[in-house]
């Protein structure tokens, strides 16, 4: 059997997009994924959809894996043939043990690569508004752990090296030390006055910052409630964040949203919210396998005069089952239409040309392209787009490796906002926010329920759920959860 290879990868520190390319590519090739807590699920969905999950993650109280069972499930799935990719937050080498794991690998001439990432201490106060070094203020700069093998648990270091030779100081989850670190700092020469931010989540929408002094930061963090993942920054430099902070002014920095899809064919518009500053969390994951196509279609393809692909999954299966039957594209001679924009754009770089559904007329025999269970019963199809043919070309259903992960997810959140997008999307929620933790009693109290359309709102509305629908312009608020104490639009697209 030939040996599998590990990648030690770097997964940024939070926003899913600060992975790097070649960190990302190592994702989308790997068979198995280890995981850290601190790594955005997101990266995960880049991987195979028969690709091994495992949760290695650490809590401030509990270890899920200790690190001398990641070494050896590392050792072993490599050795069994597995291209491995070990997920840590932020950079690996920067306070994440991959000397340790690289070092097990060496010993066992199993071939391996390490990939780097970003690394909190520079990101988390970027997106606070803050850079590490500026020539008005800081020309040094050191990354510190707060945590170290001592026996007490506080850091041993260089305290005068620190306080007296560094201007810009990053310490990594150094909240329950804090007090430990500012003392020290003080009385090794540091001014009292030394401003200082604490930052939480740094690069998530939940972000929160502290600012104070050496002096005064330790109870400011009691009283907000501040606790680890944190990086503290000890500098000059923290007086820059007022003239150039931005995550933070972004239109849905704040906000966490669950987002509900109904069925693999639903739209996924969270990107969008992210771009707006949002964190999402997209309720269930859908799990995508290939169908096939029926004799009997297979033999009319050259006939339809109409296609009509219910979604981008649909687009992307036909033409795999096209690839492994061995038909020649060239024999389509049907106009391409399609529910979603983005299958337009996957057609477009296929090179063909589409229009949405809204613009299918009725003339010629026409073949709709979905799912094996697609969610719009018959009798709709035939009132919307009259006689037709069905093909279903992929099986959609619930993907159980992410059900732990969600979990995780929403526990660690505090959810602002629920979105509906479809009916189906609400009749899942029900069926399954009990099996993902989600207490109904607790979210009708506190979370805002958002439909995006009359049929999600009528639906919401027979559950109990007290829904709110966009307004007449298409607009949606979120209301009262904003930090900022103000209406944000959530969106304005039309869906």
């Amino acid at each position: 059997m030939q040996m599998g290879k590990v990648y030690l990868v770097g997964a940024g520190p939070g926003d899913s997009e600060l992975i790097t390319v070649k960190g990302m590519e190592a994702i989308k090739k790997a068979e198995v994924i280890l995981y850290d807590r601190l790594v955005n699920p997101r990266l995960l969905d880049y991987a195979k959809a028969d690709c091994e999950l495992i949760y290695c993650g650490k809590l401030p109280n509990r270890h899920f894996m200790k690190q001398e069972e990641i070494n050896r499930t590392l050792l072993e799935k490599a050795l069994a043939g597995f291209t491995v990719v070990r997920l840590k937050g932020g950079d690996p080498s920067v306070f994440g043990r991959v000397g340790e794991e690289a070092e097990v690998l060496a010993e066992q001439n199993v071939a391996y690569e390490i990939v780097p990432g970003i690394t909190s201490g520079i990101a988390a106060p970027l997106y606070a508004g803050i850079p590490v070094t500026h020539r008005d203020y800081a020309g040094s700069f050191a990354m510190v752990t707060a945590h170290d093998k001592s026996k007490n648990g506080k850091p041993d270091i260089d305290w005068e090296g620190l306080a007296r030779g560094v201007q810009t100081i990053a310490f990594y989850m150094g909240v329950s030390n804090l007090e430990h670190i500012c003392e020290n700092l003080i009385f090794h020469g540091k001014a009292p006055d030394t401003p200082v931010i604490v930052i939480r989540w740094g690069t998530w929408s939940r972000q929160e910052s502290v600012v104070g002094t050496l002096s005064s930061i330790v109870e400011k963090v009691r009283e907000g409630n501040i606790e680890n993942p944190a990086i503290t920054l000890v500098g000059d430099i923290v007086a820059t964040r007022e003239k150039i902070k931005w995550f933070e002014k972004k239109p849905l920095f704040g906000q966490q949203l669950l987002y509900v899809r109904g069925c693999a064919e639903e739209e996924s518009f969270a990107h969008e919210y992210l771009n707006q500053g949002a964190d999402v969390i997209e309720f269930p994951k859908w799990e995508v396998n290939k169908g096939s196509l029926d004799v009997k279609v297979r033999k009319k393809l050259p006939a339809y005069k109409r296609m009509l692909f219910m979604s981008t999954e649909a687009a992307t299966n036909f033409f795999k089952l096209l690839k492994s039957y061995k038909i020649d594209i060239r024999q389509l001679q049907a106009r391409l239409f399609c529910k979603q924009s983005t299958t337009i754009k996957l057609l477009e770089d296929k090179g063909f040309l589409s229009g949405l559904a809204d613009e299918l007329d009725s003339e010629g025999s026409l073949l709709i392209i979905g799912s094996n269970d697609h969610s719009e019963k018959n009798w709709k199809l035939d009132y919307k787009y009259g006689e037709h043919d069905y093909a279903g070309v992929y099986q959609a259903s619930i993907d159980k490796r992410y059900e732990s992960i969600i979990r995780r997810s929403i526990e660690d959140a505090s959810i602002s906002a629920i979105l509906f997008s479809t009916s189906d999307s609400v009749h899942t929620f029900m069926k399954q926010a009990a099996h993902y933790g989600v207490a109904l009693q607790s979210f009708a109290q506190t979370t805002d329920i958002i439909c995006l359309n009359k049929q999600a709102w009528l639906t919401a509305t027979n559950y109990g759920l007290n829904p709110r629908m966009q307004d007449e312009n298409n607009k949606l608020y979120v209301e009262d959860f904003s930090q900022n104490s103000k209406n944000l639009i959530v969106s304005s697209k039309t869906y």
